[in-house]
């Protein structure tokens, strides 16, 4: 049986550099629980590390987690991997580790915290997550699609880090799922902006608990799984995006 589920597809852990301190898959799960969500993407700056910590956390709430990552291409433009298990989401992890380069220096950019589900620091990441890998754009895509991951071009409406933003245009070759827009745009503009290149979605890339949830999307699915979402993107099987 179809029914609706509000997702937020983009929120960042305390394993992001920019993410606050207080976001911790305890205190993250709370949060959508009281802005009943029903999905969230788990998605930090090149790394999956929290996303087993998340899904854990989750478990009492009733809320479904995607294991995801916004990884960043050579061209500095940001993806969303969204994945249905941790497995592949971790797979990814070992292949974006390979091609990130650099050290992260906490002064400049700020700690990257590897927690448990309760939020206990289990240590520090020390790569430099906030910067760019050497992966193309198509090798990550390409990349995401082989481990069975659906690929969204992050907050196409933004100036930095963005598809539109780093190249101008949205390549017809680059084989994306879908693209994302900040809330600060509605669907009735990027529709009208970006129609009919692919299905659009909102998340709110929240880096602070305030934020989980200002951006949503409210999907018909029979479940709340990644291949309910694909097939809503698709708009096949009566499962379609319905803002």
């Amino acid at each position: 049986m179809l029914r609706t589920y509000r997702a937020d597809l983009h929120v960042h852990t305390c394993l992001s550099p920019c993410g606050d301190l207080e976001m911790s898959p305890h205190k993250i799960a709370n949060q959508a629980k009281i802005k009943e969500l029903d999905i969230l993407g788990i998605c930090d700056h090149n790394s999956a590390e929290n996303t087993p910590a998340l899904m854990k956390a989750a478990e009492k709430f009733d809320i479904r987690v995607l294991p995801g990552m916004e990884v960043t291409s050579q061209e500095e433009v940001h993806i969303l991997a969204l994945f249905d298990k941790v497995e592949p989401a971790l797979a990814l992890q070992d292949i974006i580790y390979a091609h990130l380069p650099g050290e992260n220096d906490e002064r400049a950019f700020g700690m990257q915290v590897i927690v448990n589900h309760r939020g206990d620091v289990l240590g520090f990441n020390k790569r430099l997550l906030i910067g760019a890998s050497t992966l193309t754009l198509e090798e990550v895509v390409a990349t995401i699609h082989s481990l069975n991951g659906l690929a969204v071009a992050s907050h196409i409406d933004r100036e930095g880090f963005s598809l539109i933003g780093q190249l101008g245009f949205i390549p017809d070759h680059l084989e994306l799922d879908a693209l994302e827009i900040s809330p600060r745009m509605s669907f009735s503009e990027a529709q009208a902006k970006f129609a009919p290149h692919l299905p659009v979605i909102s998340s709110s890339d929240a880096h602070f608990l305030n934020e989980i949830g200002i951006g949503t999307t409210t999907f018909l699915l029979q479940a709340g799984t990644l291949d309910e979402i694909k097939m809503a993107f698709l708009d096949t099987g009566g499962r379609k995006i319905i803002h």
